[in-house]
C-alpha cells in the first residue's frame, strides 16, 4: 500500500502510554513531591519483583548510561584497567568505560546473533582486563554460560548492558542477574518507558548503597528524605558523586508501564513474527529466530540491506521509508566508525569485520506495542515495494 498525504507518520519506537500513566503523573504533580521520593521507591520495589530479586538489590537512576557508569565505579574500575565489550552497541556503553578512566577493548560480534562473539571475547582478554560488558543486542540474550565461564577463569567482573533486555532470559534466568551488575534503560523508545530513566540490579546487594550515594551527589544514603514529613535531616557528602537520580514524575510512568510489561511483550512478539513471515521471500537479511533456551525481549527488528542483493543501499532504503512516512532507525554503526574513538584509540572498522558489515547494512523497523495490524501491513507493503523497485 503506497503512502498518501492522509496517512499519519508511523513514529519509530512510539511508546504506548495510557490514561493510567497520565493520571499517575498528574497525581504526582498535585502531591508536591516531584523529585526523588515515594514513587521512585514504589517503582524500584515493582522492578525488583519483576526481576525476582530483593528490593535491596535495585537502584533507580536517570538513564542506563548513568546505571553503567555508577556500576563500573562500584566495581572498582579505574585508570589502567581494560574492559571488554562488543563493537556493536550504542556509544553509551563505551563512554561509561571511558568516564571511569578505564580503557575499552572491543570484541567482534557473532554474524548470526549480532551479540558479542565468545571466541573474539577470549582473544581480547589480557592481564589488564578487569571486566566484561556484554550487551543483549535487540533483546536477544548473549551466551551467558560462556561469558560467565570466561569471567570466572580470569576473575573478571561482569556488568550486563540490558538496555534492550528488560524481558530477556537465558535458560530460564533473567538478564541482568548473572553478573555483578545489570543495567536497564527506560528511554522513550524502550520496552518500559519513563521518558528518561534507568535501573541497576546489583549482586551482592551491598553495592547498591554505594550506587545510591554516587547517584545523588555523593550524599549519605536516603539524603532525599531530608525534606520529608519526618523532619529535616542533615546529610553528609561522603564522596564526589553525580546528579543521576530518578524523579517521581519519571517513576509515575514506569509504575504503570511495568504493570503492562508482559502484555506489551506479547504485542511486540506478534509484530516481530509478522515481519519474519512477511519478509521471508525477500533478499533481505532477517534476524535469527529465538532458540528454545532463551526468551527474546523483541526490542528491535533489524533487517539487513545488502546492496548487491537488493539493488539499493541501506541509507537510500531508509530515505524511501521516510518518504513513505515510516520512521526507521540504525542500530548501530560499529563503534569503530566514529571519529572520536578513531582519534583516541586508533580503532578502524575493518578490525571488527562482522560488526562493520552489520553496521553498514542494518536498518530497524518500527516495533512497538502501540502498532496495530494496519500499521504492520503498511510497513510490510512499503518494504516489499522498495525491494521490488
Amino acid at each position: 500500500m503506497a503512502a498518501t498525504e492522509e496517512q499519519p507518520f508511523i513514529v519509530f519506537g512510539a511508546p504506548d502510554l495510557r490514561e493510567a500513566e497520565i493520571e499517575e503523573v498528574v497525581a504526582t504533580l498535585r502531591s508536591g513531591w516531584i523529585g526523588t521520593g515515594p514513587r521512585v521507591e514504589r517503582f524500584e520495589r515493582a522492578f525488583a519483583r519483576y526481576k525476582g530479586v530483593d528490593e535491596a538489590q535495585v537502584a533507580a537512576v536517570n538513564s542506563c548510561s548513568a546505571a553503567l557508569h555508577v556500576s563500573m565505579l562500584a566495581a572498582g574500575l579505574k585508570a589502567g584497567d581494560e574492559v571488554v565489550t562488543t563493537a556493536m552497541t550504542f556509544c553509551a556503553t563505551v563512554n561509561a568505560i571511558v568516564h571511569t578512566g578505564a580503557t575499552p577493548v572491543l570484541a567482534d560480534i557473532d554474524a548470526t546473533t549480532f551479540n558479542i562473539d565468545p571466541k573474539s571475547l577470549r582473544e581480547r582478554i589480557t592481564p589488564r582486563t578487569r571486566a566484561i560488558v556484554p550487551v543483549h543486542f535487540a533483546g536477544r540474550p548473549c551466551d551467558m554460560d560462556t561469558i560467565m565461564a570466561v569471567a570466572a577463569e580470569h576473575e573478571l567482573k561482569v556488568i550486563e548492558d540490558c538496555a534492550h533486555a528488560i524481558e530477556t532470559e537465558w535458560k530460564g534466568r533473567k538478564a541482568g542477574t548473572f553478573g555483578a551488575f545489570g543495567c536497564f534503560s527506560f528511554y522513550v523508545t524502550k520496552n518500559v518507558v519513563t521518558g528518561e530513566g534507568g535501573m541497576v540490579v546489583a549482586n551482592p546487594a551491598e553495592s547498591i548503597e554505594r550506587i545510591k550515594i554516587l547517584a545523588l551527589h555523593g550524599m549519605s544514603v536516603d539524603a532525599w528524605r531530608r525534606f520529608s514529613d519526618e523532619g529535616y535531616k542533615h546529610y553528609a557528602v561522603v564522596e564526589s558523586g553525580f546528579k543521576y537520580n530518578m524523579t517521581d514524575i519519571q517513576a509515575a510512568l514506569g509504575i504503570h508501564q511495568l504493570l503492562r510489561v508482559e502484555e506489551n511483550w506479547q504485542r511486540r512478539r506478534h509484530a516481530w513474527a509478522f515481519y519474519q513471515q512477511a519478509f521471508a521471500d525477500l533478499p533481505l537479511g532477517r534476524p535469527a529466530d529465538p532458540t528454545r533456551d532463551m526468551r527474546h525481549a523483541y526490542h528491535l527488528y533489524t533487517i539487513l540491506v545488502d546492496e548487491r542483493k537488493c539493488g539499493i543501499d541501506r541509507d537510500e532504503f531508509a530515505r524511501q521509508m521516510a518518504r513513505a512516512k515510516i520512521g526507521v532507525g540504525v542500530h548501530y554503526l560499529s563503534l569503530a566508525e566514529h571519529p572520536y574513538y578513531q582519534d583516541r584509540f586508533g580503532w578502524q572498522p575493518n578490525d571488527w569485520p562482522a560488526a562493520a558489515k552489520f553496521g553498514a547494512q542494518t536498518l530497524s523497523l518500527p516495533l512497538s506495542a502501540k502498532l496495530r495490524a494496519a500499521d504492520l501491513e503498511r510497513i510490510a507493503a512499503t518494504v516489499r515495494g522498495i525491494v521490488a523497485r
